[in-house]
C-alpha cells in the first residue's frame, strides 16, 4: 500500500499527536503510506486519504478552514466528487454537519445532514464538558471502521457539544452519557469520530488502522 495521508492544518486541532498516531499505525502495520500535515490545498488535492482534526469552537474552526485559500473547494472535490476516504476528528467531525449551534447558528460543510447541539446533561448530575473514557456501542456493527473492536472498547472524549444526525443510519456508534451521544458518524467514504483516536490508546489505533485499510 502506498499513498499520502493529508492531515489538514487550519489552525485548530492537536495536529502533532494526531500525526504521530497515524505515523505509528503506518509504521506498525507496514503500510508504506506518507503522513503529511499541510495547510496547502494543492497537497490535499493529491492526497489519497484526508484527515480533518479539530479542537475548539465550531465557528472558529469553520472560519479557520475557510481562511485557507481553496481548501473547502478542494475538500469538497476530493471527498464528494472523487470519493477519497475522509476522517473527521472531534470538531472536524462536527463540521460535517449542516449547522452548528455553538455561540450562534453557523453553517457546517453539510456533508452529513444534522445539527451540532449542546450537551444537556447537567440535570442528570453529569458534567459538561464530557471528559474521559466511555464505552463505545456500535449502531452499525458491520461498518469497516468498527472491525475488530470488542464490546468493551472504550474511547477518550473531550467535548461540550454533540452531533445529532438527521438520518439514524449515519450514526455508526454512540456512547451513553445521559442518553445516547454520537461517537462515530459516517456515510459512503466519509467517517468522523467525536472521540480522539490519538488519545484512545489501543481502541484509537485500531480505528485508525481500519481507516487506512478502508476501501469504500
Amino acid at each position: 500500500m502506498t499513498g499520502v495521508i493529508a492531515i489538514v492544518d487550519y489552525g485548530s486541532g492537536n495536529l502533532r499527536s494526531a500525526a504521530k498516531a497515524f505515523e505509528r499505525v503506518v509504521d506498525e502495520q507496514g503500510l508504506g503510506l506518507t503522513v503529511m500535515v499541510t495547510a496547502d490545498a494543492a497537497v490535499v488535492a493529491r492526497a489519497d486519504r484526508i484527515v480533518l482534526p479539530g479542537v475548539g469552537a465550531f465557528a472558529d474552526c469553520k472560519a479557520g478552514l475557510a481562511a485557507l485559500p481553496g481548501m473547502i473547494e478542494t475538500l469538497t472535490e476530493q471527498v464528494l466528487v472523487r470519493a477519497r476516504p475522509f476522517f473527521g476528528i472531534c470538531v472536524g467531525m462536527q463540521l460535517l454537519a449542516t449547522t452548528g449551534h455553538e455561540h450562534g447558528d453557523h453553517a457546517g460543510l453539510g456533508w452529513i445532514a444534522g445539527e451540532v447541539v449542546p450537551l444537556a446533561v447537567e440535570s442528570q448530575g453529569l458534567k459538561v464538558p464530557h471528559m474521559g473514557w466511555n464505552q463505545l456501542v456500535a449502531d452499525r456493527a458491520g461498518h469497516p471502521l468498527l472491525a475488530g473492536l470488542d464490546s468493551e472498547a472504550h474511547a477518550y472524549f473531550v467535548h461540550s457539544y454533540h452531533m445529532v444526525c438527521a438520518a439514524p443510519a449515519h450514526r455508526l456508534a454512540h456512547v451513553d452519557y445521559g442518553g445516547p451521544i454520537a461517537a462515530m458518524v459516517g456515510r459512503d467514504n466519509i467517517v468522523g469520530t467525536q472521540f480522539h483516536p490519538e488519545k484512545s490508546q489501543a481502541t484509537g489505533l485500531a480505528v485508525i488502522a481500519n481507516f487506512l485499510r478502508w476501501t469504500p
